[in-house]
């Protein structure tokens, strides 16, 4: 039976953080981190305490410094005194010798390879010659080593987290602001592990924008295939944003690569509290390891099909609607205030349409039968994995040469919206991610609030980057560096953008990563300072150190200045 659409996790090491002991072997940890001031032993341990009690296995901290990350080491020894044993990791930019200090009272630690050797990044393209190039390798594993030695001693995990956004400029400058230079960035740190014979790592590849995320993690697992390496994942889709938006997107992209079986701890970013993220963690990572021993699916990919970065898969249109290179669409309900389906699904029969459908284990042979030029076909599952077994669906369809439109469509019978944005997200966010689909059918009958169905399809298409609807706001979860109350400033950045569906706007906690991380967005609302902020169109700068009170006006009047406003 060939595995490309059946469930299985992917094998890894077993790393030990603190006495949790995460890989294949082990349950997927679910984790969070805090938005405390470090140096603020009481409020931090609070607040670790709340994560844990809300079932987070591992809390992070920021330490900007050397002082945060010796704090850290008083936040767990006051949680320890309290009988809370929740690993800590210490999250580290610019700072090698926070790291060092974090590696002897921590249990893990988070450096970045965009930050924690080369300098702090300009974004100016620089050159190498192959020599200077060898050189600057060389300098990397010379200032690993010492930190290395130190995590070995202490018995203290490392993840190597990777962000779109705050590569160096080193690797910018050879690979560019792209997926392959972000799995280079991390691969050159790993060699020197592998070499010191340090194998207690971790790693992530996040990204806002769910479609390079994805397709870091599997650029990443390609390559420590082929070099031989087969360390833990850390998912996770950085700056999702708050509410149902930032579920859904974290959803997708979590949930598309869970499917393939990757992943062995999770967090869920999400601009609030940050307890708030563990429910939604555990429920993503349940219903994933739900479908473990699912009935086996057979199929193999189409030919040409590109597993790592996919295309929309080929249709012909129909009636000048569906298919083709036509946007993918919503079939509902009913509306979502302004959002307005495609097709009423009670109104089907009027549209001129032949729908046909189907569900995905039906021989392509006997469909065949029933399609005409004006046909569309909407497929159902019949496996509990959802998005295993309508890919494998799709596939043999191009396989055989049917090039008629196809319809994701899945029912839900919960009643709770947490669970169903998890369940959807990852189910139709996967096969949209892969450009499986010319559309989505979302139902959950026993739902009272059929209107949110509306809202969550668009949301899941706008993920996948397949359909922008709304503007996309690109918010950081906040943690102890962020300059304003974030949840806050998100609203009233909203309210005044709302209506500007064709740009992507950022709200930074921080300029530590903010600039870098802010990565495709348009504009951006960055904290500078104790309630100053600075306004960046792109990645430039164009306002520092702004009053907070006249931040929003004056980033109405920057997006106005580059004709970029309309009035709602």
């Amino acid at each position: 039976m060939n595995d490309d659409f059946n469930y299985s996790r992917r094998e890894t090491t077993t790393v030990d953080v603190g006495g949790v002991k995460m890989g294949s072997g082990y349950p997927v940890r679910v984790q969070s981190m805090t938005n405390t001031d470090t140096n603020d032993i009481e409020a931090s341990a609070a607040q670790c305490l709340r994560i844990a009690q809300a079932g987070g296995e591992i809390v992070r901290l920021t330490a900007q410094g050397v002082r945060e990350a010796q704090s850290i080491g008083l936040v767990r020894q006051r949680l320890r005194e309290q009988g809370c044993n929740v690993p800590l990791v210490a999250d580290i930019h610019f700072n090698p010798r926070a790291a060092y200090a974090a590696a002897q009272v921590t249990d893990k630690v988070r450096i970045n390879p965009g930050n924690f050797v080369d300098p702090a990044r300009t974004f100016k393209s620089l050159t190498y010659t192959p020599d200077e190039y060898a050189a600057e390798l060389r300098h990397l594993h010379d200032a690993l080593v010492p930190f290395i030695d130190l995590c070995r001693q202490h018995h203290t995990a490392v993840r190597l987290g990777v962000n779109h956004g705050s590569l160096s400029d080193r690797i910018m400058s050879r690979y560019g602001n792209t997926a392959a230079g972000m799995v280079e960035s991390v691969m050159e740190f790993l060699r020197v592990f592998v070499e010191q014979h340090f194998l207690d790592v971790v790693i992530s590849m996040k990204a806002s924008n769910v479609v390079v995320m994805v397709e870091a993690v599997r650029r990443l697992v390609d390559a420590m295939d082929a070099e031989h390496m087969h360390f833990p994942l850390h998912l996770g889709v950085t700056e999702a944003g708050f509410g149902d938006d930032g579920r859904v997107k974290s959803a997708v992209g979590i949930g598309c690569l869970m499917a393939e079986g990757l992943g062995d701890t999770v967090r869920v970013s999400l601009s609030e509290a940050p307890e708030a993220e563990i429910p939604v963690a555990r429920k993503l990572v349940d219903y994933m390891a739900s479908r473990e021993g699912h009935t086996p699916i057979a199929g193999t990919f189409s030919p040409g099909y590109n597993r790592l970065a996919p295309c929309r898969r080929y249709s012909t249109e129909v009636h000048g609607k569906i298919g083709g290179r036509k946007v993918p669409i919503v079939i509902a309900g009913c509306d979502s205030g302004s959002l307005k389906p495609d097709f009423y699904s009670h109104e089907l029969d009027k549209s001129g349409i032949d729908w046909v459908e189907t569900v995905a284990s039906c021989p392509v042979d006997e469909l065949k039968k029933r399609l005409t030029s004006e046909s569309v076909i909407i497929v159902s599952p019949d496996n509990v994995n959802v998005s295993g077994c309508i890919q494998a669906f799709t596939h043999r369809l191009t396989t055989a040469g049917i090039y008629t439109p196809v319809i994701a469509h899945v029912r839900y019978d919960d009643t709770q919206a947490e669970l169903l944005q998890v369940k959807a997200g990852a189910d139709l966010g996967t096969v949209m991610l892969n450009g499986q689909a010319d559309g989505l059918w979302l139902e959950a009958p026993r739902f009272d609030r059929q209107d949110k169905l509306t809202a969550w399809a668009f949301a899941i298409l706008q993920a996948a980057r397949v359909r922008m609807s709304k503007t996309e706001f690109i918010s950081c979860p906040s943690c102890g560096r962020t300059m304003f109350d974030l949840m806050t400033t998100v609203d009233k950045v909203k309210a005044a953008t709302a209506h500007l569906t064709h740009l992507k706007i950022a709200v930074m906690g921080c300029v530590v990563n903010g600039p870098g991380e802010m990565a495709d967005a348009d504009y951006g609302y960055v904290g500078a300072a104790r309630h100053k902020i600075s306004l960046y169109k792109g990645k430039t700068c164009i306002e520092k150190n702004i009053p907070e009170t006249e931040a929003i006006p004056r980033l109405v009047a920057l997006i106005k200045q580059n004709g970029d406003w309309v009035d709602p």
